[in-house]
């Protein structure tokens, strides 16, 4: 199993180059772990400031290496050939394979702020993506082109959570990237449909790939101290035994059971507010990724 990063994006601060700041450091500290894949989100007019991924992932890229790394894109929001043109130059910095993932996106304040209809989001999604993917390949869209162009095929991990996003996965996708919020029960099921999907549409079953929200603790008492503030708050509306807190060896243990229902790769984000605290979490990392193989 990979252990993967999506970093958070969105930081109150009094000077906006304080979260920037926070952002390039858990980069290098993800780096300094090992992870295997590096990646940062995508929103839009939430009202407080979110680092937008295609700068800040171009600044985070000097701190990275050559694994793999990426952002997260909601289709329906872009302009295909201005996501293409980011794309490719985002693909000629990093060392490594750029993946692309996308979902749908959601949010009528957003969509109406980026002059998206929110009512066609699946069909603008279809067609974003297959318009991106051919600029990328060299081809040519309506007269357009666009270069720079990937050295190596970008690959496409498709997220959500409902049934049609799932067999859009299947049927579109190089993988799948399941829901934060998801019990491992609910883990299961999905992974099953995609599968099944897969199998429907006479398509190999790709990378299967899961968002956790994470703290390591020194220990697990450390964690649970940690955390508990965060999670007794109703932590985003998640069940109580979504995300993952503890030691190394409990995290690793979480982590262990999701390999052995089929995923090929956590994705984690931080939960912790405090910026030593999660870079402390980065280091241990470390030692989760070392309990897996």
């Amino acid at each position: 199993m990979r252990i993967g990063v999506s970093l958070r994006s969105v930081y109150t601060v009094a000077d906006a180059r304080t979260g920037a700041r926070w952002m390039i450091e858990r980069a290098a500290a993800a780096r300094a772990a090992g992870l295997d894949s590096l990646f940062v989100g995508d929103y839009h007019v939430i009202g407080t400031p979110y680092y937008q991924n295609t700068p800040m992932l171009g600044r985070l890229l000097a701190e990275w290496g050559d694994t793999p790394a990426g952002a997260l894109y909601s289709l329906p929001l872009w302009n295909p050939v201005l996501l293409a043109e980011h794309i490719g130059t985002l693909a000629s910095i990093a060392e490594g394979r750029f993946i692309l993932q996308c979902g749908l996106g959601d949010g009528r304040r957003q969509f109406a702020a980026m002059g998206a209809d929110i009512h066609r989001r699946a069909s603008a999604f279809e067609r974003v993506l297959a318009t991106v993917r051919t600029l990328l390949a060299g081809g040519h869209v309506d007269g357009s082109r666009v270069a720079p162009v990937p050295s190596e095929p970008v690959e496409v991990w498709i997220g959500g959570s409902a049934d049609p996003a799932v067999d859009r996965a299947a049927r579109l996708g190089d993988g799948f990237l399941a829901a934060p919020y998801l019990t491992l029960d609910q883990a299961r099921a999905e992974l099953d449909l995609y599968r099944e999907r897969c199998a429907a549409h006479e398509r190999p079953v790709g990378v299967a790939a899961i968002r956790r929200d994470v703290h390591v603790g020194a220990d697990a008492a450390d964690a649970e101290r940690r955390a508990a503030p965060v999670l007794s708050a109703g932590y985003r509306g998640f069940p109580p035994d979504a995300p993952v807190v503890g030691g190394p060896d409990e995290v690793a243990a979480s982590f262990r059971e999701l390999g052995d229902i089929g995923y090929t790769d956590v994705i984690v984000r931080h939960l912790a507010e405090d910026q030593a605290e999660v870079l402390h979490s980065f280091e241990r990392l470390a030692a989760v990724g070392s309990n897996l193989t």
